[in-house]
């Protein structure tokens, strides 16, 4: 993603200065003291990063085309042939533990439009730690259509779930995630440095600002795309990079920190039999990442009087919560829980506990009471996640994550036809001089140099990144003034 340092700038109506025109006109500006600094950091961020980047872009496109790709390969299990009755809940979890007598049924998802089949989820030894046992029935027949595992929060069946995993870890783990909490750390360093060194060129005319230049394929053309794409995708690259860090590693315990500092935590409703107040769990708004979120319910059952996941699910219904849901059967010493689970603008996420003895409402919590943070945390991972608007969301990640590999590509380019061109000189486009800092004024110096301190320490793959970059840079001037001397 790097724009290379001799850039050409566009053509500018030139100006004869006045004789009489004061010295001070002839002083650098800010962005003239800053633009180095900034070209320097963009081009050697872009250089390094890109791979990282590339790797995010290539592995997300394919995981927001997943979820279409998803109802075509496990159509038989996702659809069935609409019919005139449904059977209860009760008789279609019947059928999944008749097909499936060493698992647990652990939550259901019930049909959720015509057409479209209950998925039972199960803790079962079928399957691997973290994961859940899907079993998918035909609500009109009470017939077992098959089973697959589900993964996360949005239910990823085996194809999505591997790619969401090696968009998450490259399937390496610990260490793979590293990887991407990497690439989100920078993404939204490259992508502003590159709006401002966009912006702050000359141009002739605004148009040139917002659509690439037509010609002859030249390095001013490319670097043209480069700049206009980017402008266009600027805002969505920050925004990933801003949600993809709320559930890193490292950041994503300094969010976690910043939202029990200056707000509360996401709520949860409380489904405990004697009556625990709602709010009283961290997290159960914000339901994680495919590879990252929890997986099959694991708690024993409970062994009490239970007037059944129908009444239960008309209990919810009584006190507003229906639609899409998903119910999560009684465990030891806890009740239904019934959650929305609309994603789609606006958002239905409302939830309520029900007492499984009687069918009455133990606690509710409603969207509407998030607070703001919690809210906004919600409604970015999940727009991340490419199920906050549905399809919607998924084209326009795709058309984001095509434009972030053409941004790469385009970067590379620049870089390469910047090399020399003499028949005995190799090697790629010169580097951004070093000492790009000593132009920048003390005064505009030591803030900017705080700012990155702070950063640095809140995001700690980009403040440890760029402190090896800085150490390993002036080891490599200082040898090469050695050399020089």
């Amino acid at each position: 993603m790097a724009i290379d340092d001799q850039a050409i700038p566009a053509a500018a109506p030139r100006t004869t200065p006045s004789p009489s025109a004061p010295a001070e006109a002839a002083r650098p500006t800010t962005w003239s003291a800053l633009r180095p600094l900034v070209l320097r950091l963009h081009f050697y961020a872009g250089l390094l990063i890109a791979p990282l980047l590339l790797l995010a872009a290539v592995s997300g496109l394919a995981y927001a085309l997943s979820f279409q790709a998803e109802k075509v390969v496990y159509r038989h299990e996702l659809r069935v042939p609409a019919g005139d009755q449904v059977f209860p809940l009760s008789a279609q979890i019947g059928a999944a533990r008749d097909a499936h007598p060493e698992a647990t049924v652990t939550a259901v998802w019930p049909s959720a439009e015509e057409g479209a089949t209950t998925r039972v989820l199960m803790s079962s030894p079928e399957v691997e730690e973290g994961m859940s046992l899907a079993v998918f029935v035909d609500p009109y027949t009470a017939e077992v259509r098959g089973a697959l595992p589900s993964y996360g929060s949005s239910g990823a069946l085996p194809l999505r779930a591997w790619i969401s995993q090696f968009h998450a870890d490259l399937h390496l783990g610990e260490l793979g995630r590293n990887y991407s909490e990497m690439a989100a750390s920078w993404m939204w360093v490259v992508a502003l440095g590159g709006l401002l060194l966009w912006i702050g060129r000359r141009r002739a005319t605004k148009r040139s600002l917002f659509v690439p230049e037509r010609g002859p394929k030249s390095r001013r053309r490319t670097l043209s795309w480069h700049g206009s794409v980017g402008l266009w995708a600027v805002t969505g690259l920050v925004l990933l990079s801003v949600t993809g860090l709320t559930w890193s590693r490292y950041a994503g315990e300094n969010v976690d920190l910043l939202q029990k500092t200056f707000s509360s935590p996401t709520p949860t409703v409380s489904a405990v039999l004697g009556g625990a107040t709602a709010g009283s769990g961290p997290g159960g708004g914000a339901d994680g990442h495919e590879g990252h979120g929890a997986g099959g319910h694991t708690a024993p059952a409970a062994t009490g009087p239970d007037v059944g996941i129908d009444k239960a699910v008309e209990s919810a219904a009584a006190a507003g919560v229906s639609g899409k849901i998903a119910v999560t059967l009684p465990a030891e010493g806890n009740g239904y829980v019934v959650k929305e689970t609309d994603t789609q603008f606006p958002v239905h996420l409302d939830s309520v506990a029900i007492d499984p003895a009687d069918g009455t409402v133990m606690d509710e919590l409603r969207f509407a009471d998030y607070p703001l943070f919690a809210k906004l945390t919600r409604i970015g991972i999940d727009a991340h996640m490419g199920v906050f608007l549905g399809l919607a969301n998924q084209l326009a990640l795709a058309a984001l994550m095509v434009g972030l590999i053409l941004l790469i590509l385009w970067g590379y380019r620049m870089w390469w036809l910047r090399r020399p061109t003499k028949e005995r000189t190799r090697g790629f486009g010169r580097p951004v001089p070093r000492g790009a800092w000593r132009k920048v004024p003390v005064t505009l110096l030591l803030p900017i140099a705080a700012a990155t301190a702070l950063v640095g320490w809140f995001v700690p793959m980009l403040g440890i990144s760029l402190l090896v970059f800085l150490v390993a840079d002036a080891a490599l001037g200082l040898v090469a003034r050695r050399r020089a001397g």
